[in-house]
């Protein structure tokens, strides 16, 4: 990353510090630390620049999301007051004709016209509500994070593997190995959708917290993770896989007072110069199929040209 690129990103980084204090009613130390945590975190990633570009990072921490969400409570408030002012013309209006014979005209005239303007503020309040969602769903199409997992998302994977594929001579062993959560379906039909999507977190943490910085971590779709490793031998691959297996399944999750146990199936691949994107997803899922065929909870490899 050039020095420049370096500087803005600092900067980026110590004026949303400054909202961030600026924002909280009674700031704390805490806060301030898990800030710095989470960019510490961001930075981290950015190990290639085909799929972290420096405006992303910044893009990371200006939190478009948080901005959306303080447009909503923003807006809410003003709508809210809105109500607030039209209920009190509401009780005056009622007030001012309980002492004298009702103007029934006058009343009807007076009603209408509050009925107009509570009628003109939730046409307005819908069309904020409009815009906000249409910006959220902006926001999820570019991005190149998962929202829930927090990893790379399958855009991102596209992205990643169309550069390695289009490059030749890679002085090292890449691996690429699909993960397949077992019995996903079986733990959101017993437990509900909460459930697994707390799954799919504690996955994505296991995860980040057992690879090497430089290694990448991706939501393939539904209950799929696609990982590559780099710069290892099949030994050692296989030894990081297998400390995986062995970390999930040790690892009891609980729900509301439900152990659940969880396993997942891997298959591995090792990207050859005359693969494409498809080739090297297709031998690894064949293998993630061959696991599943064996029992789960276990590792396959493929290493024949998949189609």
């Amino acid at each position: 990353m050039e020095k420049d690129d370096l500087k803005s990103l600092v900067t980026q980084i110590y004026e949303n510090l400054l909202d961030t204090i600026n924002n909280q009613t009674d700031p704390n130390k805490e806060q301030v630390v898990e800030y710095l945590r989470e960019a510490v975190e961001v930075v981290s990633s950015l190990n290639d620049k085909q799929i972290d570009s420096i405006e992303h990072a910044k893009a990371a921490f200006n939190n478009a999301y948080k901005e959306i969400a303080n447009k909503s409570i923003s807006s809410y408030q003003h709508t809210n007051a809105r109500f607030e002012q039209l209920t009190q013309m509401h009780e005056e209006t009622l007030n001012d004709y309980s002492s004298e014979m009702i103007n029934v005209p006058a009343l009807t005239e007076k009603f209408n016209e509050i009925q107009l303007h509570m009628i003109d503020e939730v046409n307005k309040a819908n069309d904020i509500i409009s815009q906000l969602s249409s910006q959220v769903q902006t926001l999820e199409r570019d991005s190149n994070i998962d929202s829930l997992a927090k990893v790379f998302n399958r855009r991102a994977l596209s992205t990643y593997l169309s550069n390695i594929c289009s490059r030749k001579g890679i002085p090292y062993k890449l691996h690429l190995i699909m993960i397949d959560i077992d019995d996903f379906k079986v733990i959101n039909d017993t437990y509900g959708h909460v459930a697994g999507d707390k799954v799919l977190i504690f996955i994505a943490n296991t995860l980040k917290k057992t690879l090497r910085d430089g290694d990448k971590i991706f939501r393939y779709g539904g209950d799929e993770f696609v990982l590559v490793l780099n710069r290892i031998d099949q030994v050692y691959c296989k030894k990081i896989l297998d400390r995986l297996l062995e970390l999930v399944s040790k690892n009891k999750l609980l729900y509301k007072g439900n152990s659940i146990n969880v396993t997942i199936s891997m298959g591995a691949t090792v990207f050859v110069e005359e693969d494409s994107p498809d080739t090297l997803i297709a031998r690894a899922d064949k293998a993630v199929y061959l696991a599943k065929r064996e029992g789960k909870n276990t590792i396959r490899t493929e290493l024949e040209n998949g189609d």
